[in-house]
């Protein structure tokens, strides 16, 4: 199978990681690899929020972009051209819980220009983020849901919504729902209430784990260059055209003081050892520095400096007169068994002279596939036209393990452990919307150990006839796999059973099961019938409707939509907290909605789908926003 442009396309998305959603808000550099989340999370507070600590550090660090009033009209976020969430508008504000708040703050949101606020320690994160609790709500709302809730729930007891733990994850949503329906511990009691009443009593059940007491509050220290006794072995003068004045540098001598020129500064890092052998001498490290000019975000994010050092014997690189304006973002890279491995990235804020960069972890590296567990593999059908039938393959896994999983697709350019359908042509695959990071390699990819799963959508096509006989080869285990086709048509197979109907994104599905299926299966099924509506556009051929980013209108649909329902309706299964009503929603939130709207918009400008289609599926979106507000 020769898929020269497919090939390109699937190492292009496997180095970027993009989202579809996002496509045109950011461009990465050439060769630029997403940094993954940051690692250490504190999901429950260290002590009892302040929100009035919080509203101070909110006015200097985020009303810029957010607002002063937080909805979303700062100064900073308007020249953005992204969406900023208005905290503010109770239907940004609802849906979400403050754990959710906090691992933004904490991680941020780099590819909708939003930084990780590491200047902040993990009280002051959690102090800010009571404080845009509060956004949406007021003290007279308080004050009311307090009698509400002790007229009607007199003996319920307190400390059940004052238990950081259990609030922390838990949405202003889901404390209605409580109030609505009760649980476990609390017994229902707003049943009679207004929905005004309901939201007044959720409101002040939430202000129970914060406090507005003003406290003092300690700015983050500004780091200051610190006295060396040697020069590090590749510390270097920047170069003449970044350096202001004469190109002539101060030279660092023993038992000095190192001297630093005003506007630069030292970029420091270390190698955290998991491979369970020692560091390669002369391990070389590379420092990037990158720029986005946040007036002109098409103009996209820039590499302007790379630096290379040697990492020391104890596992330490530092990087000493280093340019450092404000907002630059540093990451720093090391080639360790053939593969790429970055550090989470850096910014630089205001008169910084001193970088630290997350610890860059080395794993030990094998080809061992079957150290990954498979989530779900699910199966869509979609046709476009009467001569070809696309199948969408939407695959979910994970690395568990302590070893970079590296995976060489060789000159057939198919993925070993994911197989396409025995009986349709593969043609290429995509990474998924919110997979974790893959790392491209010389022949194909890799997968460092991650709690979040690895996404990635496989492209296959069949010729379409009355009755299609399909085989998916599973090379692991599975514990569901799940068929979607058009209503109308029917899947039979030994392990297949029926399930329900789903309408995704406005089309109706019949979804089919089977399970338990063990590493080495091969599941074996027909097709047959005919949709109820099938599409009557023209429909691209496969090579050109995968190179556009699966065009065609269906697969859009579902890539814009299908993946959504699919990890929203994950999410409650795991939760189990989610009433009958909600598990049939598409979006988990209105924020959802939006990016939604913004993938459907960028489609339609790039010419990938029709007026007709575009303009009838986001008066729908618009409709389901309109309902959630």
């Amino acid at each position: 199978m020769k898929l020269r442009s497919v090939t390109l396309l699937l190492l292009a998305t496997l180095l970027t990681a993009c989202n579809l959603t996002l496509a045109e808000d950011v461009t990465p550099p050439p060769g630029y690899i997403p940094p993954t989340p940051m690692p250490t999370l504190a999901l429950i507070p260290p002590d009892t929020p302040n929100a009035a600590n919080g509203a101070v550090i909110y006015m200097e660090k985020c009303a810029p972009c957010h607002g002063a009033t937080g909805l979303g009209d700062g100064p900073q976020g308007i020249q953005l051209g992204v969406t900023v969430p208005a905290f503010a508008l109770p239907e940004v504000a609802r849906p979400a819980s403050p754990a959710a708040w906090y691992t933004v703050v904490t991680r941020g949101r780099i590819e909708r220009f939003m930084p990780p606020f590491a200047s902040l320690n993990d009280q002051q994160r959690w102090d800010v983020v009571a404080y845009i609790m509060t956004l949406h709500t007021s003290e007279e709302e308080i004050a009311r849901g307090k009698e509400l809730f002790e007229t009607n729930c007199a003996n319920c007891p307190l400390d059940y919504f004052k238990n950081q733990a259990q609030m922390a994850g838990m949405s202003t949503v889901a404390l209605a729902r409580i109030v609505r329906l009760g649980n476990e511990q609390i017994p229902a009691f707003g049943e009679n209430l207004s929905d005004e009443d309901m939201w007044a009593v959720a409101e002040y059940l939430r202000s129970l784990t914060y406090t507005t007491q003003t406290e003092a509050v300690q700015a983050p220290p500004t780091p200051v260059p610190a006295t060396q006794t040697s020069a590090p072995a590749d510390a270097a003068a920047p170069s003449a055209d970044k350096t202001p004045g004469a190109a002539e540098q101060p030279q660092v001598t023993l038992e000095t003081t190192a001297v630093v020129i005003e506007g630069f500064g030292t970029v420091r890092g270390a190698i955290e050892n998991r491979t369970g052998a020692d560091l390669p001498e002369n391990l070389t490290v590379t420092l990037r520095g990158y720029e986005h000019d946040f007036a002109n975000p098409s103009a996209g994010t820039q590499e302007v400096l790379t630096r290379e050092g040697t990492v020391t014997s104890d596992g330490t690189f530092a990087f000493e007169n280093v340019e450092m304006p404000e907002n630059r973002i540093f990451l720093a890279d090391v080639n360790y068994g053939g593969i790429a491995l970055s550090s989470e990235f850096a910014i630089v804020q205001a008169g910084q002279t001193s970088v630290e960069l997350p610890p860059l972890v080395l794993y030990e590296v094998t080809s061992d596939t079957s150290v990954l567990t498979m989530d779900e593999v699910s199966l869509f059908l979609s046709v476009e036209s009467d001569t070809s039938y696309q199948i969408l393959a939407l695959y979910t896994f994970r690395n568990p393990s302590e070893k970079i999983v590296s995976v060489s697709m060789g000159t057939q350019q198919e993925i070993p452990f994911l197989k396409f359908p025995i009986g349709a042509e593969g043609l290429g695959y995509e990474a998924m919307q919110d997979s974790a990071r893959f790392i491209g390699t010389s022949d194909g990819f890799a997968m460092p150990p991650s709690e979040q799963p690895y996404g990635l959508l496989a492209f296959a096509a069949v010729t379409p006839a009355k009755e299609i006989s399909l085989a998916q080869p599973l090379a692991l285990a599975a514990d569901t796999v799940r068929i979607f086709v058009p209503e109308g048509m029917e899947v039979k197979g030994e392990r297949i059973t029926k399930d329900a109907a789903q309408n995704i994104q406005g089309m109706n599905y019949q979804a089919y099961t089977a399970s338990g299926l063990q590493a080495g299966d091969t599941l074996e099924f027909t097709i047959s019938g005919k949709p109820k509506s099938a599409s009557t556009g023209t429909a691209s051929t496969p090579n050109t409707s995968l190179l556009i980013g699966a065009g065609g209108l269906g697969v859009a649909l579902i890539l814009a939509g299908a993946w959504l329902y699919l990890r929203d309706r994950q999410r409650a299964e795991e939760e189990d907290e989610a009433d009958e009503e909600e598990e049939d929603e598409e979006f988990a939130s209105s924020e959802d909605v939006m990016d939604a709207i913004i993938a459907l918009d960028d489609l339609h400008r790039a010419k990938k789908i029709s007026d007709e289609a575009y303009h009838k599926r986001r008066a729908e979106l618009k409709e389901i926003l309109k309902q959630m507000i």
